[in-house]
């Protein structure tokens, strides 16, 4: 009996180890600055977690109108089509085009010192797909992008 015991604690225990590693990977936090770069190339997250969050924090100093950032995630194939069709969206619509199907997340435009973040299911997203963050102020999509591996 002791070793029923110690054998079903022991598995919990490592249920809940994976559980809260699968938890840990629920939040991308980036860093975007005047120079057009974020401090990440890659981020990891979870398909399992109920929530992702990504978090975006504009170190630079200037103003949104002339070095806007923001964070849309989007399959890697469609990028660049859904940076492009942002852009007729404008500076009012922070340059994603929000009734895109292609767009599985985006932040708003922030300028130097702002902090966003957007918060989508996880089950929009599949184990191993090709997935892709990027802003998509005119211009910044060539430099500030990423890669958005997608785990279990």
């Amino acid at each position: 009996m002791k070793f029923v015991t110690r054998s079903l604690l022991f598995a919990g225990l490592l249920g809940a180890a994976g559980f809260a590693q699968a938890a840990g990977n629920c939040t991308v936090a980036l860093k975007g600055d005047d120079a057009m770069k974020f401090d990440l190339k890659e981020a990891t997250v979870s398909a399992s977690c109920p929530t992702i969050t990504v978090e975006l924090t504009h170190t630079g100093k200037l103003p949104a109108a002339a070095m806007g950032h923001n964070v849309v995630v989007t399959a890697t194939k469609d990028l660049d089509a859904v940076a492009r069709d942002g852009i007729k969206a404008g500076v009012a619509g922070h340059y994603v085009n929000k009734a895109d199907a292609r767009v599985i997340a985006a932040t708003t435009l922030v300028g130097g010192g702002q902090k966003t973040k957007v918060s989508f299911p996880g089950k929009k997203l599949t184990a191993g797909g090709d997935y892709s963050f990027f802003c998509s102020f005119p211009g910044h999509s060539m430099l500030m992008k990423g890669k958005l591996v997608v785990t279990r």
